[in-house]
């Protein structure tokens, strides 16, 4: 049988190559989550851990998400390579504070892939991207949430700890 040839796509390559680059940011976003999870697992933080593990398959969505856009228009979807990610962390803090600055990454990007699409006038993708626009809030929303709840809860001691754990896991 004879392989479907795209022969035209109205994605420019600018374009495709900017959403390539969100789709790896995105898969990368997935694989940083999985290993804070697993941080978490091993240093008794199963509440958060699942948490986490949550935000890695949401992540693994939205890179798929991307991905299939890129082919659904007619693009070259590039399956992206998977780089080393941080194992261990500092402090239970410290995965929230490199969550944030995570989340923060992403949403300028995302705000790239829109300046780059209003100026090729590709408005089908600019439609596209806003969902991530929305998601975004909201995912920078949960991470700086969870900071703050380190603030308001003594995570010094054993019960605050524990209490961190719990109230992490109901974010969102």
């Amino acid at each position: 049988m004879k392989d479907l040839l795209r022969t035209s796509t109205s994605l420019v390559e600018g374009i495709e190559n900017i959403l390539n680059l969100q789709a790896k940011i995105e898969s990368d976003a997935s694989n940083k989550y999985l290993a804070m999870a697993a941080w978490l697992d091993r240093n008794g933080y199963a509440n958060t851990a699942s948490y986490l593990y949550k935000q890695a398959e949401e992540e693994r969505e939205h890179f798929l998400k991307v991905f299939k856009y890129i082919t659904d228009m007619g693009g070259i979807a590039v399956t992206p390579s998977v780089p080393e990610v941080q194992q261990e962390f500092a402090s239970f803090r410290e995965v929230f504070e490199i969550a944030l600055q995570n989340e923060i990454a992403v949403t300028q990007s995302i705000n790239k892939v829109i300046a780059k699409c209003r100026a090729e006038n590709d408005y089908a993708t600019e439609d596209f991207m806003m969902w991530y626009v929305a998601e975004q809030r909201e995912e920078e929303k949960n991470a700086r949430r969870a900071l703050e709840l380190f603030e308001l809860i003594n995570g010094n001691e054993a019960d605050g700890k524990f209490q961190l754990d719990v109230q992490i896991s109901k974010i969102g």
